[in-house]
């Protein structure tokens, strides 16, 4: 690659991580119009209500929304429209057969620029019942007490 790859951050699905067990990871590219790259130069996007599908062996994302470029004519993009993501066939069988399994979905993490190309990390999750919702809650409550306690006394 180039020698910019620095990692530049564009949108975060933060809610993902709370609602979802996350399994498993994977970095993969978008397929992209011009106009809608415009946009996330301008840091414009949102993957709240986001998701990904397998439909004949190909990554779909689902939901995500990029708003029209300002400064775009007619041929403007469809500011919700599905796009393709670019992953490996095996990983796709692979994940495509976790999927099949009940309660198991993909959901995209974060959209972000490495380098020029514009990237995103997607996770196959199982969703958390309430009461693991509330027990992560009371563990990263009792962490946070620790700490205050402990930064009192030096």
């Amino acid at each position: 690659m180039s020698s910019d790859d620095s990692i530049r951050p564009i949108a975060s699905n933060r809610k993902a991580r709370h609602t979802y067990n996350l399994l498993d990871e994977l970095e993969v590219g978008v397929e992209l119009e011009g106009t809608e790259v415009k946009s996330l130069r301008g840091g414009q996007c949102s993957l709240q209500e986001a998701y990904v599908r397998i439909r004949g062996g190909e990554l779909w994302l689902v939901g995500a929304h990029i708003p029209e470029y300002a400064f775009g004519n007619r041929s403007n993009h469809e500011p919700t429209r599905e796009r393709k993501l670019l992953a490996q066939r095996r990983q796709i069988e692979r994940w495509s057969k976790a999927v099949r399994e009940k309660g198991v979905t993909i959901v995209p993490l974060d959209l972000y620029f490495k380098g020029s190309l514009i990237k995103a990390n997607i996770a196959l999750a199982r969703g958390k019942k309430v009461h693991d919702k509330r027990a992560k809650q009371r563990e990263m409550d009792a962490k946070r007490e620790m700490d205050r306690a402990q930064g009192r006394r030096r």
